[in-house]
């Protein structure tokens, strides 16, 4: 018994040791498939979505999913904090349970002996140092001096493991949040070429989407090496990271196989980034091994009709796109290259995609706006008796 006990607590001890050096300080991600972090995740996400999905509102399922991000980053911690405690307590009682026990009295039972060495693992951790137990040799004083250092330590890791956290996820926020301006909420990518189609608009395209070639870069680096990330939700409903990430894969999609334009140079740049990202993130969660992988061969994002009113859309706004017949076989082949990876992603994360072509919407905030610059340049260009005064009807007020 006591030899099994010293096998299991060494076990504990340096499979925690090792997970928290891999999950926390390792910037690479390890390849092992029975770490602590990842079997965690396996066991606490599949019951998380099953509770999730029991809400009829939409609304309601997003703020439960919201919760799993830093409620996860909680229990993890605590689990170590428990394996370390129940191992240094297995290391003692190997030991023979070498401590002087007060309150133990005459009772030498196994199981008292091991509520003292769970007591005193558990005071030493987190460095309380009470002293109502006390050690009666030297190798018990020496483990109670390593357990000492590794609670501070433990403490330490906690401490630089969460700003580290929440910075990269504040970093990413702020881009997803900049998109809605660009392409609207839920973002899509026809949207974000009606939103591009002015004069100048073909450099600011250009513009944006080299910023999200640096910001899938970030991505890349910080959710790799930190996946707790990917299950964060945004603050708003309508957004995510993914559906940001895929309608900017739309666009780069678009640009190279159906739009004419300088920004075609720029949108392979960002194309590659952007899909090394999310193929990257999906080896981490193992989607390609799940059966929504193949649910491309079921789902189509963009059918035939909504591939027409695609291009509608993108002609009244002025974009010149390539007239050959072949485009859209080009960009199917182009979507085959991201969108499995996209849909397996989705279905495990339980976030939404992006369409290509959002409805149509009244009155909306950039339409409004859109016309009061149009009113404002022909008043400007002197022609103030074509300007209309906009009624509160017409603001949608």
């Amino acid at each position: 018994m006591h030899v099994f006990a010293l096998i299991a607590g060494l076990m504990c001890c340096l499979g925690v040791a090792l997970d928290a050096f891999q999950t926390i300080i390792l910037p690479r991600r390890p390849t092992g498939a029975h770490q602590l972090t990842r079997l965690f995740f396996m066991l606490t996400w599949p019951p998380w979505v099953l509770m999730a999905e029991l809400a009829r509102e939409r609304r309601r399922r997003e703020q439960i999913y919201s919760v799993y991000g830093p409620l996860s980053l909680l229990l993890l911690l605590l689990v170590w904090a428990l394996l370390l405690i129940c191992g240094f307590a297995l290391l003692y009682f190997s030991m023979r349970s070498p401590f002087g026990d007060v309150m133990m009295g005459h009772d030498r039972g196994v199981l008292a002996l091991f509520g003292t060495d769970l007591y005193v693992s558990g005071t030493t951790l987190f460095t309380l140092g009470l002293g109502d137990v006390v050690p009666h040799s030297l190798l018990a004083r020496a483990l109670i001096i390593v357990e000492s250092g590794v609670g501070l330590g433990f403490v330490a890791l906690v401490i630089g493991y969460l700003p580290v956290l929440y910075q990269a996820f504040s970093r990413r926020e702020v881009n997803v949040a900049l998109l809605d301006s660009r392409a609207g909420s839920p973002p899509n990518a026809a949207e974000i070429m009606r939103r591009h189609g002015f004069e100048g608009g073909e450099e600011a395209l250009s513009g944006l989407l080299e910023e999200w070639e640096r910001w899938s870069a970030e991505i890349l680096e910080s959710h790799v090496s930190y996946p707790i990330l990917c299950y964060y939700r945004s603050q708003h409903d309508n957004q995510s990271w993914l559906s940001a990430l895929v309608s900017i894969l739309d666009v780069c999609a678009l640009l190279i196989s159906v739009v004419e334009g300088t920004p075609s140079r720029q949108a392979q740049l960002t194309f590659v980034m952007a899909r090394h990202a999310l193929v990257d993130l999906g080896q981490v969660f193992r989607v390609q091994q799940q059966r929504a992988w193949q649910k491309r061969n079921d789902v189509e994002r963009l059918p035939a009709k909504d591939f027409y009113r695609l291009c509608d859309a993108l002609g009244e706004n002025h974009v010149r796109l390539c007239g050959d017949p072949a485009s859209a076989k080009r960009l199917n082949t182009i979507r085959a290259l991201y969108e499995p990876h996209a849909f397996a992603l989705s279905e495990y994360l339980r976030m939404p995609l992006p369409v290509w072509v959002g409805p149509p919407k009244e009155n909306d905030q950039w339409s409004v706006l859109t016309r009061l610059r149009t009113d404002a340049e022909e008043a400007l260009r002197g022609d103030v008796g074509r300007a209309e005064i906009l009624h509160d009807e017409d603001l949608g007020v």
